[in-house]
């Protein structure tokens, strides 16, 4: 599976950097938005976009302008989360981050750049649908805008350095990281055509692995090897961020994960019979197990 994985984010890797050479004006956004694309990274979110059309028998090239955009549009808020401004990170992917090596203002129209032509790419793919085409710039945009990800953001920000709920964890995460990991499977069901009932299940299940996935993180910062994770521990302890690590505890929070896994493939057992889950299955394994 895992020279599959690199098959897979080679391609929209490439699919992206020709995109973003091909509609250059300014070499020193091309350059500065190539080093985040460039930069290693896991390719989870195209991953799943792909195994989730595996899963439900559709041809996986159909679903490559919209991984693109979703990997495009990651990157961007990582090139931004690593800004002064909001996270003031120096490392990531285990290379300088986009604004130590072109400064603030290339990094920030960077991320703007990636962002706004995540769309371009998915408009521009004539093999699906404009309606199919519409359906899944509505659901990446929602994902990425208030109702996903940037309200996760600010209110991750906003709960610095002051006590806050388990509920209110789950709800920051559940839009900052989850619903850029259910834009995906959602996508996918979307370019399938698939059935409500199988629809609904799988954007269950993208949920339970976006927290479980975002608990491995949280473990991750605390107990992770810089040289594989490619990042600093401890930066969400020296920040005052709120995390799953430390309102449960490292052994509640590793419990928590264990739940979760078992949740997802929980769901995973009620699709059998009505799609292939076994590449999904290997996601949550590759979720719970990873080490970067």
């Amino acid at each position: 599976m895992e020279n599959k994985n690199k098959a897979y984010i080679d391609k929209v890797k490439s699919h992206i950097l020709l995109h973003l050479k091909e509609y250059q004006h300014s070499e020193t956004i091309y350059e500065a938005s190539k080093y985040s694309v460039e930069a290693g990274g896991k390719g989870l979110r195209p991953l799943l976009l792909f195994t989730a059309l595996e899963a439900l028998n559709t041809d996986v090239s159909k679903g490559v302008s919209a991984a693109s955009a979703i990997e495009m549009i990651h990157t961007y808020s990582l090139i931004h989360d690593d800004l002064p401004a909001m996270d003031n990170d120096e490392l990531r992917r285990g290379k300088p981050t986009n604004h130590v090596v072109f400064g603030e203002a290339a990094a920030i129209l960077a991320g703007d750049n990636l962002l706004n032509e995540s769309f371009n790419v998915l408009a521009k793919d004539k093999a699906l649908s404009a309606e199919v085409r519409i359906k899944l710039v509505e659901i990446i945009s929602s994902a990425s805008g208030q109702s996903g990800m940037i309200s996760g953001q600010m209110l991750d920000i906003e709960a610095e350095k002051r006590k806050t709920s388990l509920d209110e964890l789950e709800k920051i995460h559940a839009y900052k990281t989850g619903a850029l990991i259910k834009a995906p499977v959602t996508a996918a069901c979307i370019i399938a055509g698939a059935e409500p009932q199988v629809t609904s299940r799988l954007e269950k299940f993208s949920e339970v692995i976006g927290v479980l996935f975002q608990i491995k993180d949280d473990i991750l910062d605390l107990e992770g090897n810089p040289e594989i994770t490619g990042k600093n521990t401890g930066s969400d302890a020296k920040k005052g961020k709120v995390t799953y690590v430390s309102e449960l505890g490292l052994k509640g929070a590793k419990a928590a994960l264990n739940d979760k896994e078992e949740e997802a493939y929980g769901i995973l057992d009620s699709l059998d019979g009505l799609i292939a889950t076994a590449g999904l299955r290997k996601i949550v394994q590759m979720f719970a197990e990873r080490d970067q």
